[in-house]
C-alpha cells in the first residue's frame, strides 16, 4: 500500500497543532480512569500530538504509538526522541489499527481522527480487539468527524499557520463515493509574506462515514459503553 499522507504529511503537524489545543481538555477529561499497570495505546498516532496528551495522563506508564504512514511516523519518532521524558516511555510501532500486535493489557486507548479509515468490518474488529484488552475502568477515547452521512461537503479552509516568512494553509472538500464513504479532496498551500502562492499540493483520500448512533451501537456490540463529550470526543469503557 502507498502512503496516503505522502503529500499532506509535510503540512499536517503544523496545521494540526491549533486543533489539538482545543482537543487537549476534552481528551484529557475523557482519559479519566486510565491506569498505569497496562500499556497506553495511541492508534493512528500521526505526529504525536495526541500521544503527548495520553502520556501526560498517566506519567509513569509505557506508551505504544501506532502509525502506519512512514512520513507521519518519521515526525512522530523524531518528536518522541527529542523529549527525554517520552524517549524512554514511548515505543513507535509501524503498523495499522488491525495489524498492530497489541499488548495483553491496555491502561487506556486513544484513537483520534482515525476511525473513518476503517471500513465497517474493520471498525468492529478493531473495537473488539481493544475491548477484550482494556483494563476494568480504562477508557477508549476516539472522535467522530463530519460528515455523518455520504453527503457533499463544500470546500473550506481548515487552518493557516505562519512559520518564518511562510504561511501554510490547509483546506478541503468531500464528495460521496459509496454507500458509506466520501472522498476528501485536500488542498495545501504555502504562501509568501505578500500572499503569493509559492506551492500548492493536492491529495485525495477515502473516508468511511458513521453516525453517532451507529458508533454507539458498534461500541455496545464490542462490550463497551460509550458517551459523547465536547467536540465529539467519545469515551467508552467495558460494560460490567
Amino acid at each position: 500500500m502507498g502512503d496516503e499522507y505522502a503529500i499532506s504529511g509535510e503540512y499536517l503537524h503544523v496545521l494540526s497543532e491549533p486543533a489539538w489545543h482545543a482537543l487537549r481538555t476534552p481528551v484529557t477529561e475523557a482519559l479519566r480512569g486510565a491506569v498505569g499497570d497496562g500499556t497506553l495505546l495511541d492508534v493512528g498516532a500521526g505526529t504525536g500530538l495526541g500521544t503527548e496528551v495520553l502520556a501526560t495522563a498517566v506519567p509513569d506508564a509505557d506508551v505504544f504509538a501506532v502509525e502506519p504512514s512512514p512520513v507521519l511516523r518519521a515526525v512522530l519518532l523524531s518528536r518522541m526522541a527529542a523529549r527525554p521524558d517520552l524517549r524512554r516511555r514511548v515505543t513507535v510501532v509501524a503498523a495499522d489499527a488491525l495489524g498492530a500486535d497489541l499488548p495483553a493489557r491496555l491502561g487506556a486507548v486513544l484513537a483520534m481522527n482515525m476511525i473513518g479509515h476503517l471500513d465497517p468490518d474493520g471498525r468492529r474488529t478493531f473495537l473488539r480487539r481493544v475491548a477484550e484488552r482494556l483494563a476494568p475502568g480504562a477508557p477508549l477515547v476516539l472522535n467522530l468527524q463530519p460528515p455523518a452521512e455520504p453527503t457533499p461537503v463544500p470546500f473550506a479552509v481548515f487552518g493557516t499557520v505562519s512559520v518564518g516568512r511562510h504561511t501554510y494553509e490547509g483546506g478541503g472538500s468531500a464528495e460521496p463515493s459509496g454507500p458509506d464513504t466520501v472522498t476528501w479532496k485536500m488542498q495545501y498551500r504555502m504562501l509568501d509574506a505578500d500572499d503569493t502562492v509559492l506551492r500548492e499540493d493536492h491529495a485525495d483520500y477515502g473516508w468511511h462515514v458513521i453516525s453517532a448512533e451507529a458508533l454507539l451501537a458498534d461500541l455496545a456490540e464490542a462490550g463497551l459503553s460509550g458517551e459523547f463529550g465536547s467536540l465529539d470526543v467519545v469515551r467508552a469503557v467495558r460494560r460490567s
